[in-house]
């Protein structure tokens, strides 16, 4: 069996309502610009009541492959790892969250990207679907419904392009700027390797900050080049979590998560600042930008 040239690890966790548009957005003709067979996407169960099947791809067009972790924990990191263990793509994309739709052209912009540098971190940029985000917008009665209308009144998935029209970005300083984390970050296979992937000593419900972890220990990989893409990103759906459910509960995730982190790791959480390569992918072509790596 011919190996796809990206694999995609999914996880998710009672997402019956999220996954299957998450999982449409994955696959062609939504997903533009990829040969027929280069993509694969790993959907890793952590522990849901009903886990998800085939029966929930059925007449999409892409390799869908469903794993359930064994033993399940309120951390994704087990599963993350798993879903690491049985990916095949020379280039691999982590969903930490499984609630996020892809812009269209995302993972062949990726792919484009990881050609650029022979040890590229592939940043995605992170949105939120609804007028402000999700912690901010539930206030005001933002919820699944409100959310289900604007997907309806944008057409999608006829245009996934227009998710922008309705989306709210998380990085307040542009893609040039300060950057917590990226919820589909991708690495060759043999990066992730030596990353060790996910940290597992972040058990915590949701894994806490252990995505910004990966974003940084990535970034400070020798030799690496930081990439992030423009004009595509990663959407996401309101569904009750932690960090967008409201105010007072992100901020305490976060608190708590940094605490953990200097704990763990001996200095504060930061963003990262340097943006490294700036990839247009409307374009195809990288921007004339400060050279720099990433960190």
């Amino acid at each position: 069996m011919t190996a796809p040239a990206v694999s995609i690890v999914l996880v998710s966790h009672e997402m019956g309502r999220e996954l299957p548009r998450t999982l449409r957005s994955l696959a062609a003709p939504y997903q533009r610009g990829l040969p027929r067979g280069a993509l694969e996407v790993i959907v890793v169960d952590n522990g849901s009541r009903q886990p998800p099947g085939p029966e929930m791809v059925s007449g999409l067009d892409a390799a869908f492959r469903f794993l359930r972790q064994p033993s399940p924990t309120a951390s994704p990191v087990a599963a993350i790892n798993t879903g690491l263990a049985a990916a095949r793509g020379a280039l691999v994309g982590v969903w930490i969250d499984g609630a996020r739709l892809a812009s269209p052209g995302l993972v062949a912009a990726c792919l484009a990207a990881s050609r650029l540098h022979p040890r590229p971190v592939i940043a995605t940029l992170n949105y939120q679907l609804g007028p402000l985000l999700q912690f901010d917008s539930a206030r005001h009665g933002y919820d699944q419904a409100a959310e289900d209308l604007l997907l309806q009144g944008i057409g999608w998935p006829a245009d996934g392009y227009r998710l922008f029209e309705i989306a709210t970005s998380e990085l307040r300083a542009g893609p040039e700027g300060p950057m917590l984390e990226s919820n589909a970050l991708f690495l060759p296979r043999a990066l992730w390797a030596e990353l060790g992937g996910y940290d597992p000593a972040f058990a915590e419900p949701g894994g806490g900050v252990v995505n910004p972890d990966t974003y940084l220990r990535a970034c400070a990989l020798p030799g690496v080049q930081q990439i992030r893409i423009l004009g595509e990103g990663t959407f996401h759906q309101i569904h009750g979590g932690v960090s967008t459910s409201t105010p007072e509960a992100a901020m305490a995730a976060l608190q708590e998560g940094s605490r953990l982190y200097l704990r763990r790791r001996g200095r504060p959480l930061r963003t990262m600042r340097e943006p490294g390569w700036l990839f247009d992918a409307r374009q195809g072509a990288r921007l004339a930008t400060a050279p720099g790596a990433c960190a």
